[in-house]
């Protein structure tokens, strides 16, 4: 008898835990959100150069917001301005301007700019050049310079590294930099600013354009010699509209901005956005 009692004491037990487990599962489920709140998601793809500002946005937004969702993924400019064009997306992220041929394939679309950058050209930190003149840049781009003796560096060919065609930031580099001339075709593509600066950082003969926000000490920045004067890639340089290589940052929605989509691209606009803007190495506009 005393046995049995025992056997089912436990039983006992053991249910009473279950219950309690799922009773707190789920509270802990419930925390944070407000079931007679409707519950918002929206999703935010693009330009990788501006990929960093939009997630850390969304995450600032969402810890405010706890019944609102936002996906954020990266992709290139023009899978963004693609995306949000044919509404599979909410918010399309560019790092350049949108094309004509865009505007026309997509009418409805709305342009928001949210931040100013600059490309700094980067280098290993084991290469000797500190500086380049903007025909030098192009001309190494071209592969009319191979060799970083011919810029003052040392005797070792030069590994070009540039971005894919659905990058922006390769669009304003064509378009700026390289005065729509072509690439060498020996050029590396790369997917993403990140892809770009791991390579660099691992190749010492490397060169590779990025985002201000991503230059760290893992590469080093080139400065611009414009007629003797060394200009470096920085935010005052940028702000200060001294540095040559710089473009505007711009979200992209399909017709007027309402609903989530209103209330996340206002956050970015706001005080407490711009100011993650500027602590991402961009520059804030307001």
């Amino acid at each position: 008898m005393t046995r049995s009692f025992s056997i089912r004491s436990s039983s006992a037990f053991l249910a009473g835990a279950v219950v309690l487990l799922l009773a707190a599962a789920l509270v802990s489920g419930c925390v944070g959100s407000d079931p007679s709140v409707e519950q918002r998601s929206i999703s935010v793809t693009g330009s990788t150069t501006v990929l960093p500002i939009a997630q850390i946005a969304a995450d600032a937004y969402m810890d405010q917001h706890p019944n609102d969702e936002i996906l954020v993924s990266g992709g290139g400019s023009s899978v963004g301005i693609k995306a949000v064009g044919e509404k599979t997306a909410d918010i399309g992220m560019a790092s350049r301007d949108i094309k004509s041929s865009e505007m026309e394939q997509y009418p409805g679309v709305v342009e928001h700019v949210i931040a100013v950058d600059g490309i700094a050209l980067i280098v290993n930190p084991e290469n000797p050049v500190s500086s380049l003149t903007l025909d030098q840049i192009k001309t190494i781009y071209k592969g009319e310079i191979n060799n970083w003796k011919d810029v003052g560096g040392s005797d070792r060919q030069i590994v070009v590294v540039g971005r894919d065609s659905a990058s922006g930031t390769r669009e304003f580099f064509y378009d700026e930099v390289m005065k729509k001339e072509e690439f060498v075709r020996s050029q590396q593509e790369l997917n993403s600013n990140g892809a770009v600066k791991q390579t660099v950082a691992q190749t010492p003969d490397a060169v590779g354009y990025v985002g201000l926000g991503y230059i760290d000490t893992t590469v080093k920045a080139i400065s611009i010699n414009k007629d003797g004067t060394l200009v470096a890639p920085t935010i005052d340089n940028v702000k200060n509209k001294t540095y040559p290589i710089a473009r505007s940052l711009h979200m992209y929605t399909n017709g007027p901005k309402t609903g989530l989509v209103k209330d996340y691209l206002d956050f970015l606009m706001s005080a407490e956005g711009q100011q993650i803007v500027s602590k991402e190495g961009f520059v804030p506009i307001l």
